[in-house]
């Protein structure tokens, strides 16, 4: 197999009770589908197995089984000269029958090959929100400061909520996109292939999620606003995650787990509230992420990145944990 602004909140007012029924949000989320293992060839056989049952239920197997990837046929639409780097909108195919707008980015002068990085928004963004400037942005412009540290980005359109195509799903369709785009980077003659890496918030968290657990490709993944379990996510959430067979196999720390050892880290706001993606939630949630990552002998590899503010990227804490895992492209500003 070939492995390759605004946030939408659903708020429910007046619900004195959290997702599980209980009081306190933290005291259920512990939670794990996956079966008791005990070494790390354990650990591979099992995510090698459920990424093949998720790819199934996500109406994928046929595109992630093709021996090459479909051609890209790239088509530069337009440029924006930034002063350290350079904004691309281009255009490449997704499927044979369909066609994507992706944004790029990249160092205007790098010494060798660049790292990569995916930047995916969430509920309501574009292509464009990894770069907006404006100070109410929950993105704080990730996207382009990881161009200005010497990444070449690209960033995708997730925040459908149609299936394009017959037979497909909708997150099987948002997670071939961002497949893509690791596709797109790897076609890429100034890309070093063994640091490629992905970043994203709320919805974009997710994607990110998902990225670095399917594709094995993806060499460090940072998941900001996503760190929960599925029964948190049942109320106060789009349930656009949802999809049938999904929770009788994975919770989303197992999904996590699928990244192991490859390194991960989560970033929750002390400011998300309780009915969201609070702090002592993504505490107890990292825990069985933590323990296939113990069994890989890299428990250093994850980790929950707690800042002091809300739904919103840590930018600092992001670009530095790519700088260690990925290691930036030298520009003429370093």
């Amino acid at each position: 197999m070939r492995i390759w602004r605004g946030l939408l909140i659903v708020a429910i007012v007046g619900c004195g009770m959290n997702a599980f029924g209980e009081e306190n949000t933290a005291e259920r989320a512990n939670v794990s589908v996956r079966p008791v293992l005990k070494s790390a060839g354990e650990a591979r056989v099992w995510q090698a197995d459920t990424r093949a049952k998720l790819f199934e239920l996500l109406k994928m197997s046929d595109l992630v089984e093709r021996e090459e990837p479909a051609p890209l046929d790239v088509e530069v639409l337009s440029s924006d000269f930034r002063d350290n780097f350079t904004l691309q909108e281009i255009e490449i195919s997704s499927t044979p029958g369909r066609r994507i707008r992706i944004k790029v980015g990249f160092p205007n002068s790098v010494s060798g090959k660049a790292p990569g990085v995916v930047c995916i928004g969430g509920h309501g963004s574009t292509r464009n929100s990894p770069h907006d400037q404006a100070d109410d942005s929950p993105y704080h412009a990730f996207g382009s400061a990881l161009a200005e540290a010497g990444y070449v980005t690209v960033s995708p359109d997730v925040s459908q909520h149609e299936v394009y195509e017959d037979g497909r799903t909708l997150m099987g369709e948002r997670l071939w996109d961002v497949m893509r785009c690791i596709d797109y980077l790897l076609a890429r003659p100034d890309i070093d292939a063994g640091r490629i890496g992905c970043a994203g918030l709320s919805l974009g968290g997710e994607m990110a999620m998902w990225l670095g657990a399917m594709d094995t490709r993806c060499a460090a993944t940072v998941s900001c606003g996503f760190l929960t379990v599925m029964d948190h996510m049942e109320q106060n959430h789009c349930m656009c995650w949802k999809l049938p067979g999904l929770r009788g196999l994975v919770d989303f720390p197992d999904i996590y787990a699928l990244t192991a050892p490859r390194p991960l880290q989560c970033q929750n706001g002390l400011k998300e509230p309780e009915t969201q993606f609070n702090v002592p939630l993504a505490r107890q949630a990292l825990e069985p992420i933590k323990e296939v990552y113990t069994l890989f002998g890299k428990p250093e590899n994850v980790a929950l990145h707690v800042h002091e503010g809300g739904h919103e990227v840590d930018v600092a804490a992001l670009v530095s944990f790519m700088d260690e895992h990925l290691g930036r492209a030298k520009t003429d500003q370093d």
